[in-house]
C-alpha cells in the first residue's frame, strides 16, 4: 500500500469542463483508520468536500461541491493511488456525477515542495 494521504495537498493534471475542478483546484487530503476525506476549491469551484473509504490503494468516495456560480453539484468517484518515481502520490480517477449526467476520468498529483 502507498503512504498516507493525510496532509497531503493535490492538483489536477489537467482541466475538465467547465464548471469541474481544474488545474486551479487544491484538494487537501485526510486519512485516519481506512477512512479518507479532503476539501477543495479553485478555479470554478467555491468549496467542496469529499468523504470516503481506503482499502489498499483503492479509494471510493462521495464529493459535493458548491461552483462560484452559486450551483451545486454531487457525485461519486473510485480512485487508485499510484507512486511516483520521484515519491509523489498520484491518484487515477474514475467519476459520475450523481445530480446531474456526466462522468469520466481525471488524474491528481501530490505537490512538489
Amino acid at each position: 500500500m502507498a503512504r498516507s494521504l493525510d496532509g497531503l495537498v493535490l492538483a489536477p493534471v489537467a482541466d475538465q469542463a467547465p464548471g469541474q475542478v481544474g488545474t486551479g483546484t487544491r484538494f487537501t487530503y485526510h486519512e485516519r483508520d481506512g477512512r479518507i476525506w479532503a476539501e477543495y476549491c479553485g478555479g470554478d469551484v467555491e468549496r467542496g468536500h469529499l468523504v470516503g473509504t481506503r482499502s489498499g490503494d483503492l479509494l471510493d468516495f462521495r464529493y459535493v461541491q458548491l461552483r462560484t456560480d452559486g450551483t451545486t453539484s454531487s457525485g461519486h468517484c473510485r480512485s487508485t493511488v499510484v507512486p511516483l518515481p520521484d515519491g509523489r502520490l498520484r491518484l487515477e480517477e474514475s467519476w459520475a456525477w450523481e445530480s446531474r449526467e456526466g462522468s469520466g476520468t481525471s488524474v491528481v498529483e501530490e505537490l512538489a515542495d
